[in-house]
């Protein structure tokens, strides 16, 4: 069994500038910076045979370049029982057509679709008890956060393993996006 999803890998210079917002949360189990993407299709445990099928169908995707763009954080749960701070994604049509794309892939591979809607960001740090004041205090001191555009060629399957320390995220594929 491995446990995969697809993603946008961040550029480290990107990678960097969302890991100064870490710190000053109590409770947050922070995302180590090369960690940090933007799933577009978490996919859980599989067969290897499974991955294999998916492995396939990701390959034969055809979609554009895109261009990413960072526009907020937020944080996922209500503010006394938040469970995840993140970076919010700006939505953009080839971001969601390739996102679509990509879930199409999955069905095909023989997976269910996702139930959830896709809302694009990047995780920074995962909560558990972390008091509602310093949650709105970070989104509040963090509203205005900003990155460049950053020009996307390629989406990746990743592996992940479970550790006591955090996730580890391991690149399985690489899949360029042409066009």
């Amino acid at each position: 069994m491995i446990r995969l999803f697809v993603a946008l890998a961040l550029p480290q210079t990107i990678q960097l500038q969302l890991s100064t917002l870490t710190g000053g949360v109590p409770c947050a189990r922070w995302v180590k910076p090369e960690n940090l993407h933007s799933t577009l299709r978490f996919i859980g445990e599989v067969e290897n045979s499974v991955a294999d099928d998916i492995d396939a169908t990701l390959t034969g995707l055809s979609a554009i370049p895109l261009d990413l763009s960072l526009s907020s954080v937020g944080f996922f749960g209500k503010a006394d029982w938040s469970r995840q701070l993140w970076a919010g994604v700006t939505l953009s049509d080839a971001l969601i057509h390739l996102q679509a794309k990509i879930e199409v892939a999955i069905v095909r591979a023989g997976l269910p679709a996702e139930q959830r809607r896709f809302s694009p960001h990047v995780a920074l740090a995962r909560l558990k008890r972390t008091p509602a004041v310093r949650v709105e205090q970070f989104v509040a001191e963090n509203a205005g956060i900003r990155a460049c555009p950053i020009k996307i060629d390629r989406f990746t399957l990743f592996s992940s393993f479970l550790s006591s320390s955090g996730a580890i995220h391991t690149p399985e594929a690489e899949y360029p996006l042409h066009g």
